[in-house]
């Protein structure tokens, strides 16, 4: 695949995110465009653990979702516009291909449990890329696009950060102009979530809180996400949305501090196989300039940059065929839980929502800069960390 840029010019960093993008999900887009990516893609998993039904919805939500952004901004000349255009393109045509119940790979939206998370990823990119990924495509795949979201409504989410996913597909139907979206689901997610938070910008991930990153892999994007598509609504969710956004800011700052010198950050919890999907949540809060004060945009491209090269630019990533493999640093299949397959590791493109930001905007046109860590850890003075009150 052609590089976007020279690593010598100025753009170096969005340069080297995009290569790292596309890199990611050039394989996905085209074999599902394309209608044979069962046929394709690989289903890695736990010993045991049988992912077939779910792992291709995985895969096609969570890289939507974080490609979305680019997709949706931005030129469409040039080195860079030229495939803006040409994934946009594969993206519609993965979308059709996904939801068109004649095609091969028709994708599960109703059987289990898993359809519910997924399908929720995949109405967060349209919700991200309205024009680009709703707007453009034809009215057979909207039409096709709306039963798949409302499928998932025969299925009854885990009481956790699954709650979210519900909400958000319904969100989606709101935007998206359907008359029957439903409220109560939306109100019974955020209101749940309302008690379990559990203070200094962190929610428990159901009734009992975990050390893990599931406020940044879901809780946090998802809050702010259907709080600013559908807050207006009610005025018991107006009235909750500066909270929730206040408590993701807070959040954005706490995993910015959690970033190390050298890139690393704390292996805490589970799911760590979406390895920089991690910092989902401070991408999040960079795209839509909602930065805690003080927290420079491009020390934080200088951080995630560091993140990206620890988690996805190492060898054995990615298997012969392109498709990532189970790790955090690597090829490392023992860190997958038995709901971990191939599809699942499409999450690490969160990390990318900055991408929706104009080469122009300071988080890309500002020279990188130290972020805390770097700071701190070189004798450098650093602004002392503040709880959320």
């Amino acid at each position: 695949m052609k590089r976007v840029y020279s690593y010598n010019s100025g753009q170096r960093d969005r340069g080297y995110w995009l290569d790292q993008m596309l890199l990611v999900g050039e394989p996905v887009l085209t074999a599902l465009a394309e209608r044979r990516l069962r046929l394709s893609m690989p289903v890695e998993s736990a010993e045991g653990s049988d992912r077939s039904t779910v792992t291709y919805l995985e895969a096609l939500g969570r890289l939507l979702s974080g490609m979305a952004p680019w997709l949706e901004s931005g030129e469409r000349s040039g080195t860079e516009g030229e495939l803006r255009s040409s994934f946009t393109e594969l993206a519609r045509e993965a979308l059709d291909a996904a939801t068109d119940p004649g095609s091969v790979d028709y994708m599960n939206f109703s059987s289990g449990l898993q359809p519910i998370v997924d399908t929720a990823f995949l109405a967060q990119a349209i919700l991200r890329a309205p024009t680009e990924l709703w707007e453009k495509l034809e009215l057979r795949v909207k039409r096709n696009v709306i039963i798949a979201l409302k499928q998932t409504r025969s299925r009854k989410p885990v009481y956790s950060n699954w709650l979210l996913f519900s909400a958000l597909i319904e969100a989606t139907l709101f935007r998206l102009g359907e008359p029957d979206w439903d409220q109560m689901r939306i109100d019974y997610a955020l209101k749940q979530h309302e008690q379990w938070y559990v203070g200094d910008g962190a929610y428990s991930d159901g009734p009992s809180f975990h050390w893990d990153y599931y406020n940044s892999y879901v809780i946090q994007p998802m809050l702010v996400e259907v709080i600013e598509t559908v807050g207006e609504q009610n005025n018991d969710w107006s009235m909750m949305r500066r909270t929730i956004l206040d408590r993701a800011e807070r959040y954005a700052a706490v995993l910015e501090r959690l970033i190390a010198p050298d890139g690393t950050f704390p292996l805490l919890g589970r799911s760590l196989a979406y390895r920089c999907g991690a910092f989902h949540s401070l991408a999040q809060s960079a795209l839509y300039e909602t930065l805690p004060d003080g927290l420079r945009p491009e020390a934080v491209r200088s951080a995630l940059t560091e993140v990206i090269r620890r988690t996805l630019d190492v060898p054995h990533t990615f298997d012969g065929g392109g498709w990532l493999t189970i790790g955090l640093s690597g090829h490392q299949p023992g860190i997958g839980e038995h709901y971990i397959s191939t599809g699942s590791l499409y999450l690490c493109t969160m990390v990318f929502l900055p991408l929706g930001l104009s080469a122009a905007h300071p988080f890309w046109s500002r020279h990188g800069t130290d972020w805390t860590a770097r700071l701190a850890w070189r004798g450098a003075s650093f602004p002392i960390d503040k709880a959320l009150v």
